[in-house]
């Protein structure tokens, strides 16, 4: 028996522990089929470290796959299932996949991105894909009953690549081999941390590639939290299964916030919402207003983080301390020590802007897969490590972010927060999505520019353009106040909420010599 399945499969053998669109999966069939699947995959040489790549949208196959590869030591790559065919082929060699495990829909490009590559099967999920195992077939070769000498193994995610090529993040306790009860140990931290309730649902409406929507499914689910999951975030839809499913948990993003804020009144009103204990958000800046907005249909259950692919969940803060102290993403947890620092190294003041580094207290530390430089280039001596956000602590420990050193505008000397600009004008009705950063300028360096998506309802033009301008000096000092305003279709982002600002600010400096 898969280990961390035990008590489940004893005790709820015929509840549904996994549901898409498509069925349900019980304890006991999850159990049956992740043992079949470690099995065949040991069959295939696979040892620990040795790594597959899961090329899926969210369906159960993908999580059997995952239950079964974390219960062998294998290192399991969850693919974005957005990438062309240069960039999964990419990250196959990059990660010395050994098996590539494809959905159907996607099988153009996993099949073009897998030839000619050294792998030691190459599978189909959910249809045929030509030269591949199909799925069904590739599970029953596996041998029946509990895989021997079980231990732990854990995805490795890679960026998003906003700034180049994306790199594999790995923990180095874990490439050193981690006994399987360590999973149990991580999971009830997180779960009594984030107040998970015990037995609890978790809906699943971001890519499981993602690493929060990872924490929050899979996760849980081995700590006896069943998932229901959809491919892809409908607002309407998450409201109506809240409700059928009797949903407990869920981790959203401050985009599907909005546009959850702005359906129909009457698909609101309907909404109850009840079964709701929690409500996660994190992965982007999220607009003030928006979440009081949120806190007052949803309840004083909105509670947020601030974590990131390399150095987990950092901090947290319920609804009822960020109303308390509004823009704070919380204090830090005692799983990872967090130090904001000047220019020089030294600890800022309470109020003061830094950037800010991290340690896990565990002892553990982060690195790029295969790039020695780009895990020094993140590291200070003395082991801190950096994603490269700005913020400051308050007097009483609550941590304030401030922006991306790599987005912060320099304009005439003065540091300008894009964050900030973009919190207030998402907040505009006629605004669907914002991005702020600087263009060149010739007397400042920097001028403030913002790009925007409109709502169906809105029609670009130059008097809408002066209205937004209006309503962020309405709001904030003028100096930081877009300059001009771009009008676009449809915002460069990742289906987890991730900006490709560079995408809108690059066309803008290619002429010039100095890149800020």
């Amino acid at each position: 028996m898969a280990e961390l399945l035990r008590p489940y499969v004893e005790s709820s053998p015929d509840v549904a522990a996994i549901t898409d669109e498509r069925g349900a999966t019980t304890w006991r069939e999850l159990n049956a089929r992740a043992d079949r699947l470690a099995g065949a995959l040991r069959g295939l040489g696979l040892g620990t470290g040795d790594a597959i790549a899961i090329h899926s949208g969210n369906r159960r196959e993908h999580f059997e796959l995952m239950v079964a590869a974390g219960h062998i030591g294998l290192r399991y790559v969850l693919v974005n299932w957005h990438w062309t065919t240069d960039e999964l082929r990419y990250v196959l060699e990059d990660a010395g996949a050994k098996a590539l495990f494809s959905e159907a829909a996607f099988g153009d490009i996993a099949r073009e991105a897998s030839a000619g590559l050294d792998l030691a099967a190459t599978v189909a999920i959910g249809g045929s894909i030509d030269g591949f195992t199909p799925y069904e077939d590739f599970l029953a070769a596996g041998p029946d009953g509990e895989p021997a000498d079980q231990v732990l193994g854990m995805p490795m995610v890679y960026t998003s690549g906003t700034t180049g090529r994306p790199k594999g993040v790995n923990r180095k306790l874990v490439t050193a081999g981690v006994p399987i009860e360590t999973a149990l140990l991580i999971g009830g931290v997180f779960a009594d941390i984030l107040q998970i309730p015990q037995g609890g649902r978790s809906l699943l409406v971001g890519p499981v590639y993602h690493s929060a929507q990872w924490l929050w499914s899979l996760v849980f689910l081995l700590n006896g939290r069943p998932v229901v999951m959809r491919p892809s975030f409908d607002p309407a839809e998450t409201l109506r299964l809240i409700d059928e499913h009797q949903i407990n948990q869920i981790h959203l993003v401050p985009t599907q916030f909005v546009r959850l804020l702005r359906l129909d009144e009457k698909i609101r009103d309907a909404f109850d919402g009840s079964s709701l204990a929690v409500v996660w958000h994190g992965a982007a800046p999220c607009s003030p207003a928006v979440k009081r907005d949120m806190i007052d249909w949803f309840g004083p259950k909105v509670h947020e983080y601030y974590g990131s692919t390399e150095a987990s969940i950092n901090t947290v803060i319920t609804a009822a301390e960020w109303l308390e102290r509004p823009g704070s993403v919380g204090r830090p947890l005692p799983t990872t020590e967090v130090i904001v620092l000047r220019d020089d190294g030294e600890k800022t003041s309470p109020g003061e802007r830094g950037q800010i580094w991290f340690r896990y207290t565990s002892g553990d530390d982060v690195e790029y897969w295969g790039d020695e430089e780009k895990t020094k280039s993140v590291h200070r001596a003395d082991g801190l490590f950096t994603t490269g956000d700005i913020g400051y602590f308050d007097e009483d420990g609550y941590l304030f972010l401030a922006d991306r050193a790599i987005d912060m505008i320099i304009s005439g000397g003065v540091n300008i927060y894009p964050a900030e600009i973009e919190g207030v004008l998402i907040t505009h009705p006629a605004v669907r999505d914002v991005a702020v950063f600087g263009v060149p300028d010739e007397e400042f360096g920097e001028q403030v520019k913002a790009a925007v998506e409109l709502t169906e309802e809105a029609t670009p033009s130059e008097g809408l353009a002066t209205e937004l301008i209006a309503h962020c000096r309405a709001s904030l000092a003028g100096y930081k106040a877009p300059r001009t305003i771009d009008f676009v279709t449809e915002m460069p982002r990742t289906p987890t909420g991730k900006l490709y600002k560079r995408l809108l600010r690059e066309p803008y400096w290619q002429e010039q010599d100095q890149k800020i």
